[in-house]
C-alpha cells in the first residue's frame, strides 16, 4: 500500500530540560522518533515525512541511511495544522496520509490499521481514547446519531463539553487530496492562537465525509512525553510489556519489574533471567541459558545451558554450549568461546577465541589471542598484545598449561601441550610438550634490616 506518513517532530521539549531535541530521547533504548518511524513503516510502503524544527540536524542525523525518510522544516511552531501543512509539498498524491507524533513512541501498527482502512474508503480514521480524567485533552464531539462531528480543545470547551470523557489522541488518517483541501481552510481563531489539525474533523463532517473513530489496544500506546517523569513512565510501560511477552514465551524472570530490554531479546526454552539484567542490541539465548543478577549483554549469542554468573559484562561476543562465565567477567567485542569453556572472576577477553574446555578462571587479560582446546590459563596471566602502536597475536595451542602470573609478549606462540612455569615472561615461542620457565635466581640475604622512618 502506498502511504504518506507525516510525523510531527519539531517541538523543543522545554520541560525535558535538555539540549537534545525531545524526540531524540530514548524509550527502550531507541530514540522516540525512530520508534514512531518504525511503527509507520510496518504498515506498508511508507513515504515518511518528518516535520522538524528545534534541533533539526540532530533529528535528521538519525535517518541518514534511510532514503525513504524526508524532512520538512517548521521554523515557527504555530500549531499541529501548521506543522502538517509544512509537509504538504512533499506528499505523494496517491494513497492516504497518516499523521503521527514523534513524542508518542509506543504506538503499535495494529492500532493504526483501522485508520488506514477508513482513509482508503474516502473516510477519515481517527484514534480516540476514553479516559477517567480527560483534563487537558481535546474532546470528541458527537451528534445525536453518535457520529463524530468535531473536536474541541480543552481551553475552548464549554462546561458540557468538558464533561466528555472521549479524547482526541491526535493520530489520524485521511485521503491526501481532502487533507490538502481542509488544511487550506484552517484558521487560528481560538484560545491558543494556533492552527489546529483537529479542525479538519469538523470540516469532514460538514462535507459529509464520515469520521470513523477507533481505540488503541492499550492506553499507553497514545501517551506522549513532555517531561523526564513521563519518559520514565513510558519506559516502565514498555519494559513491563516486554517482560510480559517473555513470560508468555516461557522465559522465567526472577522479577519482571527489574529487567531492561533496549533492543531485541530472543529466548529459547527454559531460559532463566535474574533481577537487574540489561539487554541491548540483538541478544540470542539458547535453551537452558541461566543469567544471574545484574548482568549486561549487548549483541551476544549464548549457546544452550550456558551459565552467566552475577555482574558480568558481555558485548559483541559468542559463547558455545555449556560454558560458564563469571562472576565479574568481561567479554569485549570479538570474543568467541567454544563449548564447555570457563571464564571466571575478573577475567577480560578482547578479540580472543577460546577452544573447547579451555579455562581462564581468575584475574587475567586475554586479548588478540587464539587459544586451543583444553588449555588452562592460570591466575594473573596477561597477553601483552599492544606495543603502543599496533596489536599483535598470541597463539596458544591445544592442551597447553599457562602458569599463574605469566606475561605473553606478542607476537608469540605456545606449542601444543607446552607448560609455562608460574611467573614466566615469554618473549620467544614456547616449544610443544616442553616446560618453559623464565625467572631470576631466588636469593635470601641473612640479617637484612628493613628501613625505618626517621623520627621528626
Amino acid at each position: 500500500m502506498n502511504l504518506n506518513i507525516v510525523i510531527l517532530a519539531a517541538g523543543k521539549g522545554t520541560r525535558m530540560k535538555s539540549d537534545l531535541p525531545k524526540v531524540v530521547h530514548p524509550v527502550g533504548g531507541i530514540p522516540m522518533v525512530q520508534r514512531v518511524v518504525n511503527a509507520g513503516m510496518a504498515l506498508g510502503q511508507g513515504h515518511v515525512v518528518l516535520v522538524v524544527g528545534h534541533g533539526a540536524q540532530r533529528v535528521q542525523a538519525l535517518f541518514e541511511q534511510q532514503s525513504n525518510v524526508h524532512f520538512a522544516l517548521q521554523a515557527e511552531q504555530l500549531g499541529t495544522g501548521h506543522a502538517v501543512s509544512m509537509a504538504l509539498n512533499t506528499l505523494q498524491e496517491h494513497g492516504p496520509t497518516l499523521v503521527l507524533y514523534g513524542d508518542v513512541p509506543l504506538i503499535q501498527p495494529e492500532s493504526l490499521k483501522p485508520l488506514l482502512q477508513a482513509a482508503q474508503q474516502r473516510q477519515v480514521g481517527l484514534l480516540t481514547l476514553n479516559m477517567q480524567d480527560p483534563t487537558g485533552y481535546g474532546r470528541i464531539v458527537r451528534n445525536e446519531q453518535n457520529q463524530v462531528c468535531g473536536i474541541v480543545e480543552h481551553k475552548d470547551a464549554t462546561p458540557e463539553q468538558l464533561a466528555i470523557t472521549e479524547i482526541n489522541t491526535g493520530i489520524l488518517a485521511c485521503p491526501t487530496p481532502l487533507l490538502r483541501k481542509w488544511l487550506a481552510g484552517v484558521s487560528n481563531h481560538n484560545a491558543q492562537g494556533e492552527y489546529y489539525l483537529t479542525d479538519i474533523i469538523g470540516m469532514a463532517y460538514r462535507d459529509g465525509v464520515p469520521v470513523i473513530a477507533s481505540h488503541p489496544a492499550h492506553h499507553w500506546e497514545v501517551l506522549g512525553v513532555n517531561s523526564r517523569t513521563q519518559q520514565a513512565e513510558l519506559e516502565r510501560f514498555y519494559q513491563n510489556q516486554q517482560a510480559h511477552k517473555l513470560l508468555e514465551q516461557g522465559v522465567c524472570l526472577a522479577d519482571p519489574a527489574r529487567i531492561d530490554i533496549r533492543g531485541t531479546l530472543h529466548c529459547k526454552a527454559d531460559v532463566f533471567i535474574d533481577a537487574g539484567c540489561v539487554f541491548e542490541g540483538e541478544v540470542h539465548l539458547a535453551n537452558g541459558v541461566h543469567i544471574a543478577q545484574n548482568c549486561y549483554l549487548k549483541n551476544v549469542r549464548l549457546g544452550a545451558n550456558t551459565r552467566i554468573e552475577p555482574f558480568c559484562h558481555l558485548e559483541q561476543a559468542q559463547v558455545g554450549e555449556g560454558a560458564r562465565i563469571g562472576p565479574y567477567a568481561r567479554l569485549r567485542p570479538g570474543s568467541e568461546l567454544a563449548e564447555h569453556t570457563h571464564v571466571g572472576n575478573f577475567v577480560e577477553l578482547k578479540n580472543a577465541k577460546l577452544g573447547p574446555e579451555s579455562k581462564a578462571n581468575h584475574l587475567s587479560y586475554i586479548g588478540d589471542a587464539q587459544v586451543g582446546a583444553r588449555v588452562n590459563i592460570g591466575a594473573g596471566t596477561i597477553t601483552c598484545n599492544y606495543d603502543g602502536a599496533n596489536k599483535h597475536q598470541t597463539t596458544i595451542e591445544d592442551d597447553a598449561f599457562i602458569g599463574s602470573d605469566t606475561q605473553l609478549v606478542a607476537p608469540i606462540r605456545v606449542g601444543k601441550g607446552a607448560t609455562l612455569g608460574a611467573g614466566t615472561t615469554l618473549t620467544k615461542d614456547a616449544p610443544a610438550g616442553a616446560l618453559t620457565v623464565s625467572r631470576t635466581k631466588q636469593m635470601s640475604v641473612a640479617g637484612y634490616k628493613r628501613p625505618v622512618k626517621t623520627p621528626k
